[in-house]
């Protein structure tokens, strides 16, 4: 991975950061959306990083500045984790999440909600299989996809297909194996071509960067030779494909990197402040800037924080 000097870079600067999300002792796992003129972030909320305790938090503002909160989504004995935001064709919000329960050997079971305005979810659906965690989607050419990963034995990703984004079949039943494969970016190019950035963790621990063309059964892997965590993809109008992901090389941090993925390689463009348990960002291109929703502890206590970023053409 090529990586730039931190915070020094000419042509990318963190312009603003505000902290969004602190009324919790541990808020975390975030992701960003604009729907109806707005804003949304959603995030978890819990006593730790891992506790039985876990609500979802989305908070609405009109300006990016000032929030408000405008829905906590929970169920008895579950901990709701890891919220992400699904902008639909038919103008609705979906939300995914993870919903775990078990005290001894956790169970997993991926659920969705649906929402015209950001604030009334009504109930939640189960979605995909059960232990197969439903990381991120996004919709394509009149279908949703998302990959999931096993959360136990054997490890493995899928990629799913939903012509409604509830009923999910899968595409790819191994997308990828080794390594223990699991969070993920996914974003479509105009011409189809799909990418995903995938995290693996224990020995081989490196990130990979898969593309495929429809219908996507077939995929072609790089090894970027870093390990990340929670990483985002966004692909912005003029053709540039960013990522937004934690790096594990001192110091940990949250950062924006450059991905080209022609080359198959990563290139740390800034990093936001952050620093210990962090990451897990939202990304969203608005108004010729860069806006990033994620969470860090480097002042203490971990909360969640929102960053302009301004990027040269």
């Amino acid at each position: 991975m090529t990586l730039s000097p931190i915070g020094r870079s000419t042509d990318v600067q963190v312009t603003a950061v505000r902290r969004i999300g602190d009324s919790a002792p541990h808020n975390a796992f975030t992701d960003l959306v604009r729907h109806e003129g707005g804003w949304f972030c959603a995030f978890r909320e819990g006593s730790t990083h891992v506790s039985g305790d876990g609500v979802i938090r989305v908070l609405s503002s009109p300006d990016g500045r000032s929030w408000s909160s405008a829905a906590v989504l929970r169920r008895d004995d579950t901990d709701l984790r890891d919220p992400r935001f699904v902008s639909r064709p038919d103008g609705r919000l979906q939300l995914l999440a993870a919903a775990a329960t078990g005290e001894a050997t956790k169970k997993f079971r991926s659920v969705a909600w649906l929402s015209r305005d950001g604030r009334g979810w009504g109930d939640p659906t189960p979605v995909g299989e059960p232990d197969v965690w439903v990381w991120r989607a996004a919709w394509h050419d009149g279908a949703m996809y998302g990959v999931g990963y096993a959360t136990r034995e054997p490890r493995f990703v899928r990629l799913y297909r939903s012509g409604d984004g509830l009923d999910l079949h899968p595409v790819a039943p191994t997308l990828f194996a080794g390594g223990y494969p699991n969070e993920s970016g996914l974003v479509f190019d105009p011409d189809g071509t799909a990418t995903c950035l995938l995290r693996r963790d224990r020995e081989t621990a490196t990130a990979q960067l898969g593309r495929a063309r429809p219908p996507y059964r077939d995929w072609e892997w790089t090894d970027l030779g870093v390990q990340v965590g929670g990483p985002a993809l966004l692909r912005l109008p003029d053709g540039r494909l960013l990522a937004g992901v934690r790096l594990l090389d001192d110091p940990v941090r949250t950062a924006i990197c450059a991905v080209d993925a022609e080359r198959g390689e990563l290139t740390e463009l800034v990093a936001l402040p952050s620093g210990g348990d962090t990451s897990y960002p939202g990304l969203v291109w608005h108004d010729d800037l860069l806006w990033v929703s994620y969470y860090s502890s480097h002042e203490g206590r971990t909360c969640v924080y929102l960053a302009e970023v301004a990027l040269s053409r």
